[in-house]
């Protein structure tokens, strides 16, 4: 995607000629977008260190694809300003998409190619010379593992090889910022781990990354920052950490025997908390509390009830807790894929015809 050879093994390529020198990967100012009567983005700032991977989360219609469609030079803000890699959004997206990369919801390899061949063909489309389109193909295969399944068609690789494949196509041009759309959607826990594992490492070697998910204990594992956005505005921001401690106060979880104790059981902790208990992915009861001493109130009168538990715990607030506080949602989700892996030059964002899409679906594509 480093259109100079100069600037195909090195990530300061912001330094040349046009770049804003900045310590930001990238970075956003008072943006806005409409479709029609819909505000998509409405004042978003939003900032995050070279090298560094922020999460961006919220619900369903929030702004997150529209955010990642201004940033990638694929729509036109209609207020504020954002660089990318030193570089505006608007004034300069040539040079933005030279040194950005996006991967998708869903792989965009070709099925009939080698894992080898795929890589190979992105690095001449990006202007690569053949032998360093192999070269650079052969590095990233050793990366992500998957040099015996080189010289393999990519129909016979597994769902997790094709995830690692299409993480490694956006790698080939060396980009300074990835962006990663629901990157781990449809991999089984093992599989998740290792790929946050690969993320790291793109954010150990200097690579800006921003991650959308809706899997909140991704964004826990991986994000060194977190935005949420709701209705196209910032509602929150800051390390996991600050958000737990923004929410505050602790949260009973329960897990019962038997599912016809659900509702007793959430009503004597509504009772003691003050509030209806919410049904967590884990298939728990959860309710905030001050702290212990509801905890002893609510096993007492599970007691004298008779409702079995398998787990009771007191714990300080998870992400899921805090994006429930936040945004009254049970958690965040995909609208639509941003596909990738890699970004080929857009239509001129200045003229922007007929990018507008559906707002309530929120979706786009960005073609190889």
């Amino acid at each position: 995607m480093l259109l100079s050879s100069e600037c195909s093994e090195h990530l300061n390529c912001h330094r040349l000629e046009g770049a804003r020198v900045s310590e930001h990967g990238f970075e956003a100012e008072d943006l806005a977008k409409r479709f029609g009567r819909t505000a998509a983005l409405d004042g978003v700032d939003l900032a995050v260190a070279r090298g560094r991977v922020l999460g961006l989360l919220g619900p369903n219609g929030a702004g997150k694809t529209t955010m990642i469609r201004i940033l990638a030079t694929l729509l036109r803000p209609d207020r504020g300003r954002a660089r990318v890699a030193g570089f505006d959004v608007v004034r300069r997206p040539a040079q933005v998409r030279e040194r950005i990369a996006l991967s998708g919801q869903h792989t965009s390899v070709d099925e009939e190619l080698t894992g080898l061949a795929n890589l190979v063909m992105i690095g001449q489309l990006l202007d690569l010379p053949r032998r360093h389109a192999v070269r650079r193909a052969g590095e990233l295969l050793a990366r992500f593992g998957l040099e015996d399944a080189a010289t393999r068609p990519v129909a016979g690789y597994s769902g997790g090889m094709r995830r690692r494949l299409d993480l490694a196509a956006s790698l080939v041009g060396r980009p300074e910022v990835l962006f990663l759309d629901e990157p781990s959607v449809g991999l089984d826990p093992g599989k998740r781990e290792e790929l946050w594992q690969m993320i790291r490492g793109l954010a150990a070697d200097g690579v800006t990354v921003l991650l959308t998910t809706q899997y909140l204990e991704e964004a826990d594992a991986l994000a060194d920052a977190i935005t949420v956005i709701d209705h196209g505005r910032v509602i929150a921001a800051g390390t996991p950490a600050d958000l737990k401690r923004q929410v505050g106060g602790h949260t009973i979880a329960v897990r019962l025997d038997d599912p016809a104790d659900t509702e007793p059981a959430a009503a004597i902790m509504a009772a003691v908390a003050g509030r209806a208990p919410e049904r967590s992915t884990r298939h728990e009861l959860v309710v905030p509390v001050a702290g212990a001493g509801e905890l002893f109130e609510v096993t007492a009168r599970f007691r004298d009830r008779a409702i079995g538990v398998t787990e009771l715990s007191l714990r300080l607030p998870g992400l899921d807790e805090v994006f429930r506080a936040l945004t009254g949602s049970s958690a965040p989700s995909s609208t639509g894929p941003v596909s990738g892996p890699a970004l080929a030059p857009a239509p001129d964002p200045t003229t922007d015809p007929a990018t507008a899409t559906d707002p309530a679906t929120d979706s786009a594509k960005a073609t190889r």
